[in-house]
């Protein structure tokens, strides 16, 4: 697999088998996705791995847990203005299309919502921290680290979910991890073999056309 290839079969997955994938295989994942470019070669990212007999302990931690709620940071501007507004709604409406999920079924939404919390049943994940004192140029070596780690994992053969919606989880993420609080949780990764047989994973989102975003002097 080139790196388009897997560019344009990377997409998020919310449906995973329970295939087990093994420690190494990610630390390999890790290891090369670790050459992803960082201002100043800060490499400001620091992940947790949670897989095979931690991920069931972490199960049953959420299980246990207090619904989360507060969110560490905007996963986006208040008062979300066009495109970008209209971009996030309609993504939204196709997922749930998929589902069969009416707009008007707030409990099926939420019962939706919360398989974040389970990783979509994926077999293993990472948890993205950043350093509290790090700046928008650290998040974006982060957003750099994350991306090539999914295409790797792409063309290892295995899909994956980054998941924001766990900063609103990272009291009780903190707790299993035992993440110093310098260290401030940016996202969930989950990662395993998509279920073929999901309707969910045949969602392709839309792109804009190039005429929306680029200019050409």
């Amino acid at each position: 697999m080139n790196v388009t290839d897997a560019v344009k079969a990377r997409k998020t997955t919310r449906d995973f088998l329970a295939d087990p994938i093994d420690d190494a295989v990610i630390a390999e994942l890790l290891t090369t996705a670790s050459r992803a470019p960082s201002g100043g070669n800060l490499q400001p990212w620091r992940i947790w791995v949670i897989n095979g007999e931690s991920m069931q302990a972490f199960r049953q931690h959420m299980a246990g847990a207090e619904r989360p709620t507060e969110m560490e940071y905007d996963v986006y501007p208040p008062k979300l203005w066009d495109p970008y507004r209209t971009r996030r709604f309609s993504v939204g409406e196709q997922m749930y299309a998929t589902l069969g999920i009416e707009r008007e079924d707030k409990a099926g939404r939420l019962a939706q919502f919360a398989r974040n919390m389970d990783f979509f049943g994926a077999p293993a994940s990472l948890f993205c921290f950043i350093d509290r004192g790090m700046g928008p140029p650290q998040w974006s070596d982060l957003g750099m680290f994350l991306q090539t780690f999914m295409l790797l994992a792409e063309e290892a053969g295995y899909q994956t979910c980054p998941q924001e919606a766990w900063s609103a989880a990272h009291t009780q993420v903190r707790s299993f991890t035992g993440a110093p609080e310098e260290l401030m949780l940016f996202c969930g990764v989950a990662i395993g073999k998509a279920n073929p047989d999901a309707a969910i994973n045949s969602l392709v989102s839309e792109r804009a056309p190039i005429e929306e975003f680029a200019t050409f002097l």
